[in-house]
């Protein structure tokens, strides 16, 4: 998942939305608003780069978030305490991760809940977060152009990526995997070819979808709760994004199983505008915190079980 749609549709023109004719088995349900339909690209394209070749996995180290000695803070932390709130960019449709909970109202998940720890160490209070939905396609703009402090939205570290938006250390791993229907006779991405495959719009997983099986044609939807509408609609054949994401829909469907091997490892960081290294430092400062007092285990054994035993969070890397 290391590349973004654009770059995978680099050399060719953007696909129109359409609802396309019926062929095959597929339903005569209309597809999402602004879905698109990726053809198959018939060459394998070259993997990208690995995180961990480029240092986008290295950040800075924890620091604390108004500096002793006098010093003013960062100007986007002095902005956070002024405020006296914490802007967190989120989605509402990854189960598990971040999602609306029918019953309140409110926003719920395990990154959610990261961003509450957050907000707790940087203002004393967990509660003190104003959540502003983004969609995959405009979470950076959203963060370069500071109308939000950071992005808790599942979002894999690429050297791309960390060209564009700072992000803190790794604090949870995920691993791209294929969901299908029970009995659909499909057990790896060997099985993809000539079928539809879901993904969202504007996320990495194209381009793995894209490596690993070119003769599969990509459903583009604008998120990825839209997969598990198309899926049960026989409108594709399989999703395939990171397991964890993969779960959550899983999760609201009994008929649906995760398959295959891994096709790409998924390191999550939470996106920080470029310029602001304190909040790089804070944020960095509270992933430790959850690391070593059990809070990481405990959001975990609260919302994420459902992908199997793990022995803790991923370890962190810095580069100073």
């Amino acid at each position: 998942m290391l590349l973004t749609v654009g770059v995978v549709l680099a050399g060719c023109s953007a696909p129109e939305p359409v609802t396309p004719a019926v062929t095959g088995d597929y339903t005569e349900l209309s597809l999402p608003d602004g879905t698109q339909l990726i053809p198959p690209s018939g060459t394998t394209p070259a993997a990208p780069q690995a995180p961990s070749t480029c240092g986008a996995l290295a950040s800075l180290r924890p620091g604390p978030s108004v500096p002793t000695g006098g010093a003013p803070p960062g100007r986007l932390v002095a902005d956070i305490l002024a405020r006296d709130r914490l802007i967190v960019g989120v989605d509402q449709n990854t189960n598990l991760f971040s999602f609306r909970d029918p019953n309140t109202d409110t926003l719920e998940g395990f990154d959610v809940d990261v961003a509450r720890e957050v907000a707790r160490d940087l203002l004393g209070d967990a509660a003190k977060v104003e959540f502003r939905l983004l969609t995959p396609g405009g979470r950076f703009d959203a963060l370069e152009k500071n109308q939000v402090d950071i992005i808790a939205q599942t979002i894999t570290i690429t050297c791309q990526r960390a060209e564009r938006v700072a992000f803190s250390t790794v604090y949870f791993e995920a691993y791209q995997r294929v969901l299908v229907a029970n009995g659909s006779g499909i057990s790896g991405p060997a099985d993809l070819a000539g079928k539809r495959v879901c993904a969202a719009a504007d996320t990495t997983s194209l381009a793995t979808i894209q490596r690993v099986q070119p003769q599969a044609t990509i459903v583009a939807v604008p998120d990825w709760a839209d997969c598990l509408m198309v899926l049960q609609q026989r409108q594709a054949d399989a999703v395939s994004t990171d397991d964890a994401i993969l779960a959550g829909l899983a999760a609201q469907d009994p008929t649906l199983q995760i398959v295959g091997p891994p096709l790409e490892t998924e390191p999550y960081g939470i996106g920080i505008n470029k310029t602001n290294t304190a909040l790089v430092r804070s944020v960095n400062g509270t992933l430790e915190r959850m690391r070593t007092d059990g809070t990481w285990m405990r959001l975990y054994d609260r919302w994420l079980t459902a992908l199997g035993p793990v022995t803790g969070p991923p370890a962190p890397t810095y580069r100073d």
